[in-house]
């Protein structure tokens, strides 16, 4: 086991080297030669245990992409998460960090429709960020809970209700998620001086992961949802800046994890906006959340929505290549993981 000091040895630097690295990024891809940066939802969506392993979709771009072109994607999203919570009927513990690498393809099949698939692989291991949460929190005046009581390094994901045990993994290792097939119509994009664009997306999930290692859900899932964007030229040499939205909902089929108190039906949506000051440099946040997807406990980690603050910015590291960059911090405490990591690198053909 890792002595908490070693942990934390590297962690003071490690919250001002996030946005180094992207003030870095950023006076490195100014050299590029790239037309105005598109500001787009960063593509993740809740990362708890619990939750990942359904259809809960990103947001996407409102323009889908044009016809005969692709656009493909590479996402790594790390996420540490711990949470004991114990009454006389029930007890549950997530402590652990689980890592979700999506491989994404969109493509334009004609003039307003898109179809993709993502194909993800996840990871879950004791981690090595338990010290660097503690001292991320320490620094923004975060409440820290039971993290500095709580053993270091330790990969466990338990529940009980009523002396039944219904969800017990603690094995490590790496495979294959969910696959979930994408499709996306055009419904509005106007291309004058501040564009607004409006699409239709959906998702169907199925179930290819695993339910005993919490890659899967056992599950198929279908998402519909809408979002759209306008973007501002802003005065002089201030650049551009937007909006996005999207809001929708996620039908279930019967699951394995906690089948018993599993919702069939939930809702989710996405608000932020964005600022690009110059044509290869972004700073973007975002509100990112959705409605319970468990019932029947006493716990509201478990019963009640949740709600994700996520920043960070995008940078061009070619005419056709970006990296996102981004940090969520939990603002419904507990019901999505404490901090996370997301880093998304994507290309246009």
């Amino acid at each position: 086991m890792t002595s908490q000091s070693s942990l934390m040895t590297p962690v003071p630097s490690l919250q001002r080297m996030f946005f180094f690295l992207i003030v870095l990024l950023a006076s490195w891809s100014g050299r590029c030669h790239a037309e105005p940066l598109a500001i787009n939802p960063f593509h993740t969506f809740n990362q708890s245990p619990l939750v990942q392993i359904y259809g809960l979709p990103a947001a996407e771009s409102a323009i889908v992409q044009p016809a005969g072109k692709a656009w493909t994607l590479v996402a790594v999203d790390v996420a540490n998460s711990y949470l004991k919570r114990e009454t006389a009927r029930e007890t549950l513990l997530l402590d652990g960090e689980g890592e979700r690498m999506t491989l994404a393809l969109r493509y334009g099949v004609a003039q307003r429709a898109e179809l993709g698939m993502d194909l993800p692989l996840v990871f879950y291991s004791g981690g090595i960020f338990d010290g660097f949460i503690e001292d991320w929190h320490e620094f923004f005046g975060l409440p820290q809970g039971q993290r500095p009581d709580a053993p270091k390094g330790q990969l466990r994901f338990e529940y009980a209700k009523d002396g039944r045990q219904r969800l017990d993994m603690d094995r490590d290792g790496m495979r294959v998620g969910d696959l979930r097939f994408n499709g996306a119509w055009q419904l509005y994009h106007d291309g004058g001086a501040n564009p607004v664009a409006l699409a239709l997306r959906g998702s169907l999930k199925l179930p290819t992961g695993s339910s005993s290692r919490l890659t899967g859900s056992g599950s198929t899932d279908l998402a519909l949802w809408l979002t759209g964007s306008s973007d501002y030229a802003l005065p002089g040499a201030w650049g551009h800046a937007a909006v996005f939205a999207a809001a929708g909902g996620l039908a279930m089929t019967d699951g394995q994890v906690l089948k018993e108190q599993h919702k069939n039906l939930a809702g989710f949506g996405t608000l932020g906006f964005g600022w690009s000051p110059a044509d290869s440099f972004a700073l973007k946040a975002q509100l990112s959340g959705h409605s319970a997807i468990f019932r029947d406990s006493g716990f509201s980690e478990l019963t009640s929505g949740a709600m994700q603050l996520i920043f960070g910015g995008t940078v061009a590291l070619s005419p056709r290549t970006t990296l996102d960059i981004a940090l969520s911090e939990d603002v419904i405490v507990g019901a999505s993981p404490d901090v996370a990591l997301h880093l998304g690198l994507g290309h246009r053909f």
